[in-house]
């Protein structure tokens, strides 16, 4: 009788030994797998953040003006704010209008800022913004990183768009002055101190 007994403790102290040894169990897998979903979503969220706080930035914007295609249609408007020592431009298009490949050239007024033909036309395919930091269907925006000393500065600004409306593609140009050559391009420009800036990082043009 003794002998069954210590055989039978031997059966479950082997028995508990083999179970306290199992591996990971799936449902302890999934909640880390969950987890990841999470963080995923979590980057997600913080996009959408970006996005509806490009457009806040607007009503603290150094200008706004209109983005005229075809020289006589509203397809948008072009904005700029200046936001922790960078510049921040968008190109914001209306319901009726989708945005397509842009071209920015932005400078010190007093410098050559802008590529020019012989005629006085601007050249945009050598506009030297043409990769913007973020891009959809109505809203495209560049983020610039200003010099040290911006303050106070006169900058001027040619901003183009390949844009599809109603009655197909256009051109648009931000409204502003016409440049000195036969075409419709325009330009406009804006002084930094009429800017709000938490903050400046410095950069070149």
């Amino acid at each position: 009788m003794k002998n069954k007994m210590t055989l039978l403790a031997s059966f479950a102290l082997t028995i508990f030994l083999a179970c306290s040894n199992e591996p990971i169990s799936d449902e302890k897998e999934l909640t880390k797998f969950d987890a990841t979903d999470e963080i995923i979503d979590d980057t997600v969220n913080v996009d959408g953040n970006v996005e509806s706080s490009s457009s806040e930035s607007e009503d603290e914007s150094c200008v706004t003006t209109t983005l005229v295609a075809g020289q006589h249609h509203q397809a948008g408007t072009v904005s700029i704010a200046i936001v922790d020592g960078n510049l921040v431009v968008t190109y914001y298009a209306t319901d009726d209008w989708t945005l397509g490949t842009t071209h920015l050239s932005i400078g010190n007024c007093s410098d050559d800022w802008v590529p020019l033909n012989g005629a006085g036309n601007p050249q945009i395919g050598q506009f030297e913004f043409t990769e913007p930091s973020s891009i959809t269907d109505n809203e495209v925006i560049y983020i610039i990183a200003l010099p040290d000393g911006f303050e106070g500065q006169d900058y001027c600004f040619s901003a183009h768009a390949e844009v599809q409306g109603p009655s197909g593609g256009e051109t648009a140009w931000a409204e502003g002055q016409q440049f000195s050559g036969n075409s419709w391009a325009m330009y406009d420009e804006f002084n930094t101190s009429d800017c709000t800036d938490d903050g400046s990082n410095g950069g070149v043009f």
